[in-house]
């Protein structure tokens, strides 16, 4: 990326006042986190009323009201194995939190061990491959279990091969690497299927390797150009690892975030080994919210088309992010951002040593931002470069004033480094 021009760096006091003008707006916007908006929300209204009184039996007749099924309903599984690509008898589904079922199974890897190696715990400086830019949430699990970050960079076709084949052939304190395989978060990037293949073959010093395939993005496209990726399982199987993949999905930004069913898919000795630990911790899942998600999505179709309608209100919020960046920064030579087909962010790019800046300012002006670094093992990315747009949220009207904001700050901090 290049240094601002000298007409930018120019208008440096110009650019202060435009901060000061928006500074006296009073502005109160916000583009941190990647959360389905009430337009989207209020498509999953019928879930609300479902399954009815009267209306608790599974396809198999189980009574959903009671204790029981702690690998979730088999009509269930049936259905999003479909979606997924993983075979129903090898799908867990749970309550609404995928992320808690990857904490599940990061602490019993450390505590009790995998099928096939000993407690984590039990390895000095037990650490993890985290791609970045990459997902908070993930490496802040990490973090306050003590699990070592190790980043490697994130392509447009996945992480480093060369990079992450090095470190995990030399070094066995590597248990496992985080991976957001479709539409990445906040890149928006997929998997090739070169990448997927060689992460399910390649060699590791570690015998318990896992890769924590969080596809939390895997149906939510942007465009009617549907992304779809290889099995990752079969394709683990098939190279002789067939432990090495933790599937997880979740229905939390398709129907409603805070009430949908997580999934977890992985070989049949990976999926007992994880029952056999939740039956410690619940006596089955909320079998009443999986059903009520059956009879609101009964087929592929309807969550097909149910995803479509999500795509009619986001894209047109993505496109107005991107002609507005565009507008304002493009030919700049300050800022590069991506243009995902699907997922829920942008990766926007500025300035080595400004990013920090950038969320600073835009605070000042009344627009709240992910903090910069927050994309990166520790808080930390030594460029200061980095910030993530989460356009889902807000109205469009507001979404165009952050933005609006959000290009100016870029600006303005650019022309203050120059200066």
């Amino acid at each position: 990326m290049t240094l601002p021009t000298e007409q930018l760096a120019g208008r440096l006091e110009g650019l202060r006042e435009e901060h000061r003008q928006l500074i006296a707006q009073g502005l109160s916007l916000d583009l941190t986190r990647g959360k389905p908006s009430s337009a989207q929300l209020d498509l999953s209204a019928p879930l609300l009323s479902l399954p009815g009184e009267g209306d608790y039996r599974a396809a198999d007749g189980t009574d959903c009201r009671n204790y029981g099924v702690l690998q979730g309903l088999p009509e269930l599984r049936e259905l999003w194995g479909g979606l997924l690509n993983v075979p129903a008898a090898q799908l867990i589904s749970g309550g609404n939190s995928s992320l808690a079922l990857m904490h599940d199974s990061v602490v019993a890897a450390l505590l009790l061990g995998t099928t096939d190696g000993p407690r984590w715990v039990d390895t000095p400086g037990v650490a993890f491959l985290c791609p970045v830019p990459g997902y908070d949430r993930h490496f802040g699990l990490c973090e306050k279990l003590g699990i070592e970050l190790i980043p490697v960079p994130l392509t447009e076709e996945g992480p480093d091969l060369d990079v992450v084949k090095r470190l995990v052939a030399e070094d066995a304190r590597i248990k496992g690497m985080w991976c957001v395989p479709t539409y990445s978060n906040p890149t928006g990037a997929t998997y090739s299927e070169r990448t997927i293949r060689e992460l399910a073959a390649m060699p590791t010093a570690a015998p318990d390797f896992r890769l924590f395939w969080d596809n939390a993005y895997a149906i939510h496209h942007l465009t009617e150009d549907e992304v779809t990726i290889p099995d990752v399982l079969g394709l683990c199987a098939e190279a002789g690892n067939p432990d090495r993949a933790f599937l997880f999905a979740s229905t939390s930004k398709i129907t409603n975030a805070g009430s949908g069913v997580s999934f977890f898919g992985s070989s049949p000795a990976n999926v007992k080994w994880l029952l056999g630990h939740l039956s410690k911790r619940t006596i089955g899942p909320d079998k009443i919210n999986e059903l009520r998600h059956m009879r609101f999505l009964p087929d592929a179709e309807a969550v097909r088309a149910h995803m479509r309608r999500h795509r009619d209100i986001l894209a047109p919020k993505f496109e107005l992010v991107r002609q507005i960046l565009a507008e304002e920064l493009g030919g700049l030579g300050i800022a590069s951002w991506t243009e995902p087909a699907g997922g829920y962010f942008i990766s926007l790019d500025v300035p080595e040593g400004t990013a920090s800046r950038v969320v600073e300012l835009a605070k000042q002006a009344g627009v709240a931002l992910t903090p910069a670094g927050a994309t990166y093992p520790y808080g930390k990315e030594e460029r200061d470069s980095n910030i993530r747009i989460a356009p889902s949220f807000p109205p469009l009207d507001e979404l165009a004033a952050a933005t609006r904001v959000l290009a100016t700050c870029v600006k303005l901090a650019a022309a203050e480094r120059t200066a």
